[in-house]
């Protein structure tokens, strides 16, 4: 299995590759041989290049499958993942794609198209204008008649890169320029989708898996409400909060999406609903998301070893069998970021770390002591989740397993998280997409006047930390009683 990615993900992946009995090749730039997760995998195979452009060169990437020797390709997330390109490239290499066919990346991918498949099909969506050509007067005149606020997105766009709330008409032409500058860097496509804002909306997502075959079936759903500027922060299993009827048709709309698609393997459907009953088509994820542990907590199913089976050829009804969900979980994604300072990217070298551990918690992560974290990629740090048997259990495990970690030379969002855990709408799951922003500056105050619950600990890492480079030092000494370096010129074997 060729990973064409990097970070926690290509570990993800690793991790259930070894548990399978399935040789692991790492991608890697120069620099990188040493990484986390070139370390996790069996082999490794350097890519040309560096930085993003690496995990973005789709010939590279194929020719780099190629050499390896290997029979597959997992796409990961991010990078290439929903690069309907790619997934061709790597078919026409004569490998396994371990995702879902190219074209349903590619219809589910152009966020209009989606959403008339959507409509088409009986499933709900927000109204909403999509472009085929850019077009700057008439594309604004057209999303002027919608209404405000609204949010503008790129058409082929996804995880909420180039996503703008606007609040009135004087700021439409600004924010058209915005997005479409961010939607041709992240993503080469200039056109825009305009859609109604759904306001005091709650993001549910309904996981599902396809085989090739034709069966279709949801493994249950998420909430993703709690984000800042549209990039998901905590993610939970069950959503919770939800009337059963509405749970239902959201699931089965889910599942009626993927199969008029032709969907095949694991992908996620989005929606947004409100607490009056309504919901309505997002988008289409056709990947493993982030925040898959939420998933696998709840149901003990290996995610990543369905879409390998899925991939083998092999029906729903050999891999996944009865499910059932057993508790809540609930996921912090925690970024080297300092929220203090604008959540601008806090990058440096990571002098320690210390994981948190316990019944319920799962760190998912690509870091090690003495790696730098720089700005060349995403600042994804981790992944921690905790389950529990309700929510309330769920939660105060994942702030004890927060409270304990210990993370020294990079700032962090843990604080953040701390905060977002403590407050009651949150607690009670009365919050939405849009009580993040409308609160930040509550978290300010509170974080002026909190008492460090974990500063003894921190302090204590230090310590030990300053011992770790004294020993480390005194390693490099001259004098240290090393017997390569003190008995000279020896071989093993016999003498001759």
């Amino acid at each position: 299995m060729f990973i064409a990615n990097r970070g926690e993900i290509a570990l993800r992946v690793a991790r259930t590759c070894r548990r399978i009995g399935i040789v692991s090749v790492a991608a890697c730039t120069r620099g990188e041989e040493r990484s986390p997760h070139a370390a996790a995998c069996d082999e490794k195979v350097l890519l040309p290049g560096d930085g993003t452009a690496a995990y973005l060169d789709i010939d590279a990437m194929v020719e780099a499958a190629g050499r390896s020797g290997c029979q597959a390709v997992h796409p990961g997330y991010g990078f290439l993942a929903e690069n309907p390109r790619f997934a061709t490239a790597v078919k026409d290499a004569g490998l396994i794609f371990v995702g879902p066919p190219a074209e349903a990346i590619r219809r589910m991918g152009d966020k209009g198209a989606a959403k008339k498949l959507a409509r088409d099909n009986g499933v709900p969506t927000l109204d909403s204008v999509a472009e085929e050509t850019p077009d700057e007067a008439g594309f604004a005149s057209a999303a002027g008649r919608l209404g405000f606020p609204l949010l503008l997105k790129p058409r082929a766009g996804g995880g909420g890169k180039g996503m703008i709330k606007v609040e009135c008409s004087e700021d439409l032409p600004g924010a058209i320029n915005r997005s479409r500058h961010e939607g041709e860097a992240a993503f080469g496509d200039r056109r825009l989708l305009a859609e109604t804002f759904a306001v005091r909306s709650r993001h549910v997502e309904v996981q599902i898996a396809a085989d090739r075959i034709g069966s279709v079936r949801h493994l249950f759903d998420r909430d993703c409400s709690l984000q800042r500027r549209h990039q998901k922060i905590l993610e939970e299993s069950p959503a919770p909060e939800i009337d059963s009827g509405l749970r239902r048709r959201m699931r089965e709309a889910a599942v009626t999406l993927a199969g008029a698609v032709g969907y095949q393997n694991l992908g996620t459907v989005e929606f947004l609903y409100d607490p009056a009953g309504s919901f309505h088509f997002l988008e289409m994820n056709t990947r493993l998301q982030v925040e898959h542990p939420v998933t696998e907590m709840v149901t003990g199913r290996d995610l990543v070893e369905l879409q390998i089976r899925i991939a083998e050829g092999l029906s729903l009804e050999e891999t996944v069998g009865k499910v059932r969900i057993s508790g809540h979980a609930i996921e912090a994604r925690i970024y080297a970021e300092d929220p203090e300072g604008g959540f601008l990217p806090s990058p440096g070298r990571i002098l320690l770390l210390r994981l948190p551990a316990g019944e319920g918690i799962r760190v998912d992560t690509g870091i090690a002591e003495g790696m730098k974290v720089g700005p060349a990629f995403d600042p994804l740090l981790m992944k921690l989740i905790a389950h529990g048997k309700d929510r309330v259990e769920a939660i105060e495990r994942l702030d004890r397993a927060l409270r304990e970690l210990v993370l020294l030379g990079v700032g962090t969002t843990v604080n953040f998280l701390l905060w977002i855990l403590e407050q009651e709408p949150v607690r009670r799951s009365r919050h939405d997409t849009g009580w993040i922003e409308n609160h930040l500056s509550e978290y300010r105050v509170w974080e002026e006047a909190r008492d460090v619950p974990s500063a003894v600990a921190v302090m204590r890492a230090r310590e030990e930390h300053e011992l770790q480079k004294k020993i480390m030092a005194a390693v490099e000494e001259p004098w240290f009683d090393d017997p390569f370096r003190t008995l000279g010129n020896w071989r093993l074997g016999e003498a001759r």
